[in-house]
């Protein structure tokens, strides 16, 4: 199977758009287009749905990409083994949650990059769970409870979590000290698909209970989350390293710090099996040691 039109076939499906691959890939964009129907023949099989608009995978195509990620990680770490020791070659695919991200991850890039000029790396930032094989991801930081199965997951540590309220809502509703005050409270409620019932969750002994709640405002992403509090419109339950910066300026203030919320796990997740790519494993190791310093 050809190794160039399989990355040809990769960059389009991923940018939806024969046009833009052409320019990324410095061809013209009737080259990628003889370049995808040679390999859609060689595979006997239609790999993109071209409409006026958009391009797609088409079901076999979806199926191929996944595996077509995989090969061509594969040979490329083939090649990098008669590189330098230190040359990191190749793309990597990574999903973080928008948080760390933005305010851990990303800001000391470049200095990465820098180290590794033959590096690329395509950064999701999402709340919502990605499908990691589906999707074609090589790893996958989440924080929460995992439910896949099939992966490989190495969990990093756990997030402690702590309650807040802003310092406007705590002056207009007062100030929480026991469970039975949470009745004439709001919490700002967190989900993805913007429904269930709204609560606050709190240890009682060995296990964790949920108490309803009413909220004036639903959320599904930590940034809405994170601007509700701020502005007043209910207690949220979020891990501490988030929240210090609003802490030590005075915007929030700590509610109930006896009646936390469980800690959050954090877990690298991967597909690669025992094999892992050197260039994914160079990845999960840089981002894990910015991450480790936040975790308990």
């Amino acid at each position: 199977m050809d190794l160039e039109a399989t990355r040809i076939f990769i960059r389009v499906a991923e940018l939806a758009s024969f046009t833009r691959a052409a320019e990324q890939l410095g061809m013209t964009k009737s080259r990628v287009s003889l370049r995808i129907r040679a390999l859609e023949d060689e595979l006997g099989s239609r790999l993109l749905q071209r409409t006026t608009r958009v391009v797609i995978p088409t079901p076999d195509g979806e199926a191929f990409l996944a595996r077509a990620r995989r090969w061509v990680g594969e040979a490329e770490d083939l090649a990098a083994m008669f590189q330098a020791p230190s040359t990191l070659r190749g793309r990597v695919r990574v999903d973080l949650p928008v948080t760390l991200a933005r305010d851990l991850i990303i800001p000391r890039l470049p200095e990465f990059l820098a180290a590794h000029p033959a590096l690329e790396l395509l950064l999701s930032t999402t709340d919502r769970r990605v499908d990691l094989l589906r999707e074609g991801f090589d790893c996958v930081l989440r924080v929460g409870n995992l439910a896949d199965s099939g992966l490989i997951a190495s969990r990093l540590g756990v997030m402690p979590t702590m309650n807040y309220a802003s310092v406007g809502y705590v002056r207009k509703y007062g100030m929480p000290a026991t469970l039975a005050d949470l009745d004439r409270h709001y919490v700002v409620h967190y989900s993805l698909t913007l429904g269930g019932e709204s609560s606050f969750e709190y240890r009682d002994g060995a296990r964790y209970r949920e108490q309803p709640m009413r909220c004036l405002v639903t959320v599904n992403n930590v940034d809405a989350y994170e601007a509700a509090c701020l502005a007043g419109l209910g207690i949220i339950q979020s891990p501490r390293w988030g929240m210090a910066p609003h802490v030590e300026r005075g915007a929030l203030i700590e509610v109930l710090p006896d009646h936390v919320c469980e800690p959050m796990p954090v877990t690298f997740v991967h597909g690669h099996g025992r094999t892992v790519p050197k260039r994914v494993r160079a990845v999960m190791t840089w981002i894990a040691g910015l991450v480790e310093p936040t975790l308990a």
